[in-house]
């Protein structure tokens, strides 16, 4: 099977460049047979930067990159002349992209703007050269600082996709195709479980020229937060959405269940997502007649935002984006 371009973890070695040593020298000229030392600087050796790009949503362009390394400074000359510095390396990734300690899990960076940057690791600094320590004392002196050396990390790069409403179902509830009608994204979508093995973004129109940013999250199953299904490959681009849309079809046996099952896997998972706002969309509405979606709404949670919708005859659609935006400014609001 050919291999997805949605690439959202990579590890790489980097190397940020070494100082270059300063110089030991002393001026020599016509008619100036005693100059004083005039040894210049090292160069600074070359930074590891990363570099927020908002053209980028996948670190693909970095999976087959596993060494990087930046330039080493140059040694110092005579006449205070200062070594070249050495090259930067930057590392352009997509928002929403942190760089964590592989073994510690310690985060080092995290990307969220676009044309942001961040010294990942720094390059060594360059030595002074003898000019810097002569004195009425020691007139000549002979030596110089040698640079420092440059930094050597393992680094993992996480992407976690930055989006306004995160989609959150089971496999097969209709969240591609609910995706496909509100934006201009193609998903893939299939009458089988797992079609979506990558998560997709959509741009949502809104009235009077607004917007908004969806996210299609592969399917949840029970069990995903221990590892089972897609596991916790794609919960991590739920931590970045500002709004959770649980979304269930009106054909499910339990609808209530279904909806405490996907909560307690994002609480297992990481418990602080209880925090964000949550709406809860019942899909395919036009598989069931009118009387069982009376009883569908008497059996649902009292103080949960509730909307009914079927993407395939557009029911609901309107009232659903009225909902989440809503919804989104609210967050957006500063609490007192």
């Amino acid at each position: 099977m050919a291999s997805s371009n949605f690439i959202d973890y990579v590890k790489i070695n980097c190397r940020s460049g070494a100082g270059g040593a300063g110089s030991v020298h002393f001026r020599r000229e016509k008619h100036t047979p005693k100059g004083g030392p005039d040894g210049g600087d090292g160069g600074r050796g070359g930074h590891i930067i990363l570099k927020g790009n908002a053209q980028l949503w996948t670190l693909l362009h970095l999976k087959y990159r596993k060494h990087v390394k930046a330039g080493n400074g140059v040694a110092g000359e005579g006449g205070r002349r200062s070594g070249a510095q050495g090259e930067d390396v930057i590392l352009e990734v997509p928002l929403g992209t942190i760089a964590k300690h592989p073994d510690t899990g310690q985060q080092l960076a995290e990307i969220t703007e676009d044309g942001q940057e961040l010294i990942l690791f720094p390059g060594g600094r360059g030595g002074l050269g003898n000019t810097h320590f002569k004195s009425s004392t020691q007139q000549a002196p002979d030596y110089a600082q040698p640079g420092e050396a440059g930094m050597e990390e393992w680094v993992v790069l996480e992407l976690k996709l930055l989006a306004d409403v995160g989609l959150v179902g089971f496999p097969n509830a209709g969240k591609s195709t609910l995706l496909s009608v509100l934006s201009a994204a193609k998903p893939e979508i299939a009458d089988y479980p797992f079609t979506t093995l990558v998560p997709n973004l959509g741009v949502v129109a809104y009235r009077e020229y607004k917007s908004f940013v969806m996210a299609d999250i592969p399917g949840i199953i029970e069990g995903a937060s221990q590892g089972k299904g897609l596991g916790l490959r794609f919960l991590r681009h739920i931590e970045r959405n500002s709004v959770l849309l649980f979304l269930i079809p009106a054909n499910s046996a339990d609808i209530r269940q279904e909806y405490n099952t996907l909560l307690n896997e994002l609480r297992e998972y990481n418990p602080e997502l209880m925090d964000k706002d949550r709406l809860l969309a019942i899909s395919k509405i036009d598989l069931v007649d009118p009387d069982e979606l009376v009883r569908i709404k008497e059996s649902l949670p009292k103080k949960l935002p509730v909307t009914f919708v079927s993407a395939v005859s557009q029911q609901g659609l309107n009232e659903l984006k009225d909902s989440i935006w809503q919804c989104l400014n609210t967050t957006a609001e500063p609490t007192e």
